[in-house]
């Protein structure tokens, strides 16, 4: 049975690889050549420049320290110039950001199904890629270059970003990734350091 659904699976990624595709994230069309699984590196920076929201999960102050998980929008750079650092725009209104600048200390997961490419497989098989950046998310300096990068790469993703109410103080922040641990195969995560991660070949 596993053998028969790690062919499936592997006859999938090549038609993926060598065809291509094209398909709506988010109302945006996005070009899909999904990496070999074995590249690990490739597959991460995909899965995060092809997706536009996972699941950030932060330290609650107002839960005594539980995990507390919310959908977010994010992007990691201009269409088809991504860095892989995801950045957000977040309020303090809401307990993410408020958690955020009480403890930075964070996860971001997301996962290939968004983007139409699993197929009909389900969300937590093994060919369907996930991925979980953790590490601590912090203010982006609005005085920097920086911030500036941060709001052409989320408001040229999620256009509605620019009309969110001013008063409700959204910030730019960032999550300066410590550890990685990436899924798209059977047979457990895959090694990948961040800086492979970051400085992948090409």
């Amino acid at each position: 049975m596993i053998i028969k659904g790690d062919f499936r699976c592997h006859l999938f990624a090549l038609a993926l690889i060598f065809l291509g595709s094209r398909v709506s994230v988010h109302g945006r069309l996005l070009s899909v050549s999904k990496p070999d699984p074995d590249d690990a590196a490739a597959t991460a920076r995909w899965l995060v420049s092809q997706n536009s929201w996972g699941v950030l999960n932060t330290i609650s102050k107002d839960l005594g320290g539980a995990p507390f998980g919310n959908v977010v929008s994010f992007s990691d750079g201009l269409p088809d110039g991504g860095r892989g650092v995801p950045y957000f725009y977040l309020t303090t209104l809401d307990p993410t950001a408020r958690n955020a600048l009480f403890d930075q200390r964070s996860s971001f997961t997301i996962s290939e199904y968004p983007i139409g490419t699993c197929g009909k497989k389900d969300p937590e098989n093994p060919c369907c890629a996930k991925i979980t950046l953790t590490g601590k998310l912090r203010l982006v300096d609005e005085k920097s270059q920086e911030v500036v990068f941060a709001r052409n790469a989320l408001f040229s993703k999620h256009p509605e970003m620019k009309g969110w109410p001013k008063g409700h103080n959204f910030q730019f922040f960032k999550l300066d990734i410590e550890d990685i641990f990436l899924i798209d195969w059977f047979g457990g995560p895959k090694p990948l350091t961040v800086d492979q991660y970051l400085h992948p070949k090409t």
